[in-house]
């Protein structure tokens, strides 16, 4: 299973990343690969897409349709209580900031074992998932 961190989603609306992360999205979509997103990855994304309509490259109307389709193009894991426990102890074990160590905890719990992300060390692994850096 794969998941994908706010910045990959972000970069498609970005200039000088938009192709590689574009190319990563459209590959897992025609092969078909089991997608999910952390409820933190959409909250992320939607508090970051005002950025690119404050630049004059999204209307109001872009950003709520971008959201929508997310929503529906992939399955969305939800955290429970258990999540917070994996993140404070992934927290305290890779000296990770509280916001990495939840969405690395949401993939462990969601089954995710390759995370697509900018922000993690490419190649690292954090128990069950892997980190890839669609942009190294």
């Amino acid at each position: 299973m794969n998941g994908i961190d706010t910045n990959v989603l972000l970069y498609a609306h970005e200039p000088v990343k938009r192709s590689k992360a574009t190319a990563l999205l459209a590959r897992l979509h025609q092969t078909g690969a089991s997608v999910v997103l952390p409820w933190q990855v959409i909250g992320e994304y939607l508090a970051g897409l005002p950025r690119w309509e404050n630049f004059g490259r999204l209307s109001s109307t872009d950003v709520e349709s971008n959201v929508s389709r997310l929503i529906a193009g992939y399955a969305v894991a939800f955290p429970t209580i258990d999540l917070v426990s994996r993140a404070i102890d992934l927290h305290r074990r890779h000296s990770l900031s509280h916001w990495d160590s939840m969405l690395l905890a949401a993939c462990v719990e969601a089954g995710v074992t390759t995370l697509y992300s900018e922000d993690l060390q490419d190649g690292a692994v954090y128990e069950t998932v892997t980190v890839v850096d669609p942009f190294a």
